[in-house]
């Protein structure tokens, strides 16, 4: 019996070596290189002599023996025409996010850093979904008790089914299994689930892949929860859970299933300290939508990101609060970012910046002191830094303040996070209010990108920009010159300089040379 074929892989990148380093040769991460035995294929496939050498091989020599015809390839005709309905999750934030709702036998990934509510999400949404639809969640990382201990303070516990103990053997069950084996399609019993509380929810403690594809062809769920892929181990491997042999697998193997059987995957992914989902990059190539969930740990909101989506648009995202119940849907998520408008402050501006397709409206506040250092600080939360230290220089070069003599720190209001060049107007208009300890006008939004020579540069959707602060009462716009407006309530301001919008957004004083002096502190 010839010897095993080994090769090793690195847990970080998933990059392949046929022999062990100690540094891996394409990420460069210590100690990460795991052995793996290679899996002979079931295909006999000569790989001596190309591609060209099978070819005649199998036809004898002879290129022309057989006519050409397919195997198992279809063409475009002989593929069925089922229009695909999405189902509604439950939850307007989520369907938005996946393009319009759950597409079924799709894999969605969810990614999240440890604590910020990837598990209560799924939980939630399963309780939505099971109201309609047989649904499996598979905790790979709590018991059947510690599950419905969760379940209980969010109000989503009975009657939940608890069909294994992580050993295949059944504990706890409120349904006569005869019953859902026997039933074509899910049905809610209402006698026996109060208000609110899921009906034909099954949870399943339970790491190893053969059991949980048991479970799935024995239950036949409509979604099946997967808490988390890292949890999950295939016996044949050697390799421990959560390695990159592992993860690759397991996802293959549930993402085959999730094609054939037509069940739609929802899978929760831990994610490394670069903030990055763990494991193989193939992982993310695998699955249909990639979302990430993000938050600050001191703030009580939640956005819910697409980064990768075959279903629909990406860069959308969804705004969730937490609160003492589980998540709760941000319906006008511009309130949640906007200051106080009664009692405006020095140093504040507000902007329009758009998530995907959706408007956001965001107060960004800056503070400039004179600096104590040689080198001034600067400070951003919420923006992007490169940008910001861009538009100050832009002020310093173009404008004429001397903010190399100055400290600066920009925040947007709630932690938001800002990256676009449409909010750069804003950031410099915040920046010259500060300086000046003068206050813009509250009901004056600013959109527009800022360039190397202190013009303003126009940017996309900006009807939806305007619309959303229509929406909110806001009563003038500083843009961009040369961009086409719709006809709303508005004023629009059309500036082509940064000096020009200075002069506009703070009309209430004359900028003189003088005025771009640090003031004394005398």
């Amino acid at each position: 019996m010839p010897k095993p074929k080994t090769f090793y892989i690195c847990n970080e990148c998933g990059a392949e070596s046929p022999q062990w380093f100690g540094k891996c040769p394409n990420c460069g991460t210590y100690n990460s290189l795991e052995e793996q035995f290679a899996i002979q294929s079931s295909v006999d496939v000569p790989t001596r002599g190309g591609v060209s050498s099978w070819h005649k091989e199998q036809n004898n020599g002879k290129p022309n023996a057989k006519p050409a015809k397919p195997r198992a390839s279809l063409t475009f005709d002989q593929i069925s025409d089922r229009q695909v309905t999405r189902w509604e999750s439950g939850y307007g934030e989520l369907d938005r996010v996946l393009g319009g709702g759950v597409v079924p036998g799709s894999m969605v990934l969810i990614g999240g850093d440890p604590g910020i509510g990837k598990s209560t999400l799924l939980l939630q949404v399963s309780n939505q979904l099971a109201q309609r639809y047989r649904i499996l969640y598979v905790s790979g990382e709590e018991s059947g008790q510690q599950v419905k201990l969760r379940a209980l303070r969010l109000g989503v516990s009975k009657p939940m089914n608890v069909v294994g103990d992580g050993n295949g053997k059944q504990t706890e069950s409120e349904e006569n299994t005869e019953e859902v084996e026997t039933s074509a399609t899910p049905e809610v019993v209402e006698a026996e689930a109060p208000e609110g509380m899921s009906a034909d929810l099954y949870v399943l403690p339970e790491t190893d892949l053969e059991e949980i594809l048991r479970e799935i062809d024995s239950l036949r769920p409509n979604v099946a929860v997967i808490d988390s892929i890292q949890t999950v181990f295939f016996p044949a491997l050697t390799s421990a859970p959560g390695s990159v042999a592992q993860v690759r697998e397991c996802t293959a193997a549930l993402m085959k299933v999730a094609k054939h059987e037509d069940i739609t995957m929802l899978i929760v992914g831990h994610v490394t300290k670069e903030g990055a989902i763990a494991g193989p990059k193939v992982l993310e190539h695998l699955v249909d939508t990639v979302l990430y969930f993000e938050g600050d740990r001191f703030a009580s909101h939640r956005l819910l990101r697409t980064v990768k989506n075959r279903f629909g648009a990406t860069h959308e995202i969804g705004i969730f609060e937490m609160v003492e119940h589980g998540l709760r849907e941000v319906s006008n998520p511009s309130e949640l970012f906007l200051g106080n408008r009664d009692d405006p402050a020095p140093g504040t501006a507000i902007v329009v910046a758009c998530e995907g397709t959706r408007p956001i409206v965001v107060e960004l506040q800056a503070l400039v002191s004179p600096t104590s250092y040689p080198s001034p600080r600067r400070a951003g939360t919420g923006v992007d830094y490169n940008r910001l230290v861009q538009i100050l220089a832009v002020l310093e070069k173009r404008v004429g303040i001397p903010m190399s003599k100055l400290d600066s720190y920009v925040a947007s209001a709630g932690g938001l996070s800002v990256v676009e060049p449409a909010v750069d107007l804003g950031v410099a208009i915040a920046i010259v209010a500060s300086f000046r300890d003068r206050i813009v006008d509250p009901g004056t939004v600013l959109i527009g990108e800022v360039g190397l020579g202190g013009q303003v540069r126009a940017v996309s959707q900006m009807e939806l920009r305007l619309k959303e602060a229509a929406k909110l009462g806001f009563k003038r716009a500083i843009v961009p010159k040369g961009t086409k407006f719709p006809d709303l309530n508005l004023e629009i301001l059309p500036v082509s300089k940064v000096i020009d919008a200075i002069i506009a957004a703070i009309p209430h004083q004359t900028l003189e040379d003088s005025d771009f002096d640090p003031d004394d502190d005398e």
